[in-house]
């Protein structure tokens, strides 16, 4: 006689019951899952990009980046500790901005990377910084300097782009672009001396110390009016006159005049009251 359960059915069909729950909650998991990996493979071209072959520009960059920059940003940009940091989502901006002012390939582990004349020159620059970049984008995207940097930097409003710089950049560079000195043996760089493109792939990338100033913070055209200005800072007459005293104004000279002035005449007659 088959034993009953105390609501009158076989126990053996209750087990079947049972798994067949378990069999149905098992595949309902396994679609979720499968359903998940689906959406995110789909919304996640980046790695799907990652097992395609490079072709064009990013595979010119690929051999470039093995022949100059694998050694201290490992072998697919993700950085080797105390060498060189993550290149992943760096964006074409910082190689145009490392590249284009020689400071990478680095010549030395040192507190910052100093400017010095390109590795490569001219058209040969050019395309290497294309090439560079289009790889580094290639290993997780990021910002790039616009092509029409110059046209928008001539449609720039200076008197704007001062109120901007002073508020976001003269603490480090200083209030003429002269740069200045930072913590552990850094310092910010002569802005003066940087063209339109590399002062916004600067303000695009953060290098070293510098903050990041994506276009969420500084939008393009404010972007333009700071690199006006600047260009108005390295091309205008000098407020300091003849003997430039940091381009801080007539002021800062006019008293510098004057204290050596006195110096100058308190020994003069030191010197002709021992005389006589």
């Amino acid at each position: 006689m088959t034993p009953q359960t105390p609501d009158g059915r076989a126990r053996g069909r209750t087990r079947r019951s049972r798994a067949r729950r378990r069999l149905g909650a098992a595949l309902r998991l396994g679609a979720a899952l499968l359903l998940m990996g689906g959406i995110y493979t789909a919304f996640a071209p980046g790695l799907a990009a990652q097992d395609q072959p490079l072709t064009g520009l990013a595979a010119e960059g690929k051999q470039l980046y093995d022949n100059h920059c694998i050694s201290c940003h490992g072998t697919a940009g993700q950085g080797v500790e105390g060498r060189g940091p993550s290149l992943i989502g760096v964006g074409a901006a910082a190689v145009e901005f490392q590249v284009s002012t020689g400071r990478m390939p680095l010549a030395r582990q040192e507190a910052q990377a100093q400017r010095k004349p390109p590795l490569w020159a001219g058209e040969e620059l050019e395309r290497v910084v294309r090439a560079l970049g289009a790889y580094v984008d290639s290993l997780g995207g990021g910002p790039a300097v616009p092509a029409n940097v110059g046209e928008l930097v001539r449609q720039g409003d200076v008197a704007a782009g001062g109120e901007l710089y002073r508020m976001n950049c003269s603490s480090c560079h200083g209030y003429a672009g002269g740069g200045g000195s930072l913590s552990s043996g850094s310092f910010a760089p002569d802005v003066t001396q940087a063209t339109d493109r590399e002062i916004w792939a600067a303000m695009l990338s953060g290098p070293q110390n510098m903050p990041v100033f994506g276009d969420n913070e500084l939008t393009p055209q404010e972007k333009a009016d700071i690199v006006a200005f600047i260009n108005y800072l390295a091309e205008g007459d000098d407020p300091g006159g003849v003997f430039n005293l940091g381009r801080l104004g007539p002021a800062t000279e006019g008293l510098a005049i004057f204290l050596v002035g006195i110096v100058a005449i308190t020994f003069a007659t030191v010197w002709i009251a021992g005389k006589s």
